[in-house]
């Protein structure tokens, strides 16, 4: 019991040290209370013309998904061909079933279009102007001749 002893003190630190940064950050975080004011994007005090850019599109991830799929296959495959001679019928059998798996893999990657990359599909635009009165709501007691609302003085 006692060479277990120093990963076990080590253990709980690690967890006392997470719970306490847990803590911490919930007791002395700021409180957020999102409004649509705070919520509405920013660039430098210029209301943007366009909406902010879309996710990327999930071709991306597919391809990085092939690119792993296959360098952890070139990876395992190195270690098998230089002990091939020892392993034998057992270890041609796993490799096969190994290569079978990551072939799926590929299949359902190019189902999926990973490597179709033709144009990109794009989204009509809303008819709505942006405008800072559309955008920022303005709090009561703001600066003097300006509304107080979110809408345009009458």
């Amino acid at each position: 019991m006692g060479e277990y002893l120093p990963i076990l003190v080590l253990i709980v630190l690690g967890l006392l040290f997470a719970g306490l940064s847990f803590a911490a950050s919930a007791l002395l975080g700021p409180r957020r209370r999102p409004t649509s004011a705070k919520v509405a994007p920013y660039e430098c005090g210029i209301v943007p013309d366009v909406e902010p850019p879309q996710r990327f599109p999930v071709r991306f991830y597919l391809v990085a998904m092939i690119f792993i799929i296959f360098d952890i296959e070139i990876v395992f495959l190195y270690p098998w061909a230089v002990i091939f001679r020892q392993l034998q019928t057992f270890g041609l059998v796993e490799v096969l079933v190994f290569a079978v798996v990551v072939f799926v893999t590929f299949l359902y990657l190019v189902s999926n279009g990973a490597l179709d990359w033709g144009p990109a599909k794009r989204l009509e635009r809303a008819d709505t102007k942006r405008t800072t009165s559309s955008t920022v709501s303005r709090v009561p007691g703001g600066p003097p001749g300006e509304p107080s609302s979110g809408h345009e003085a009458a």
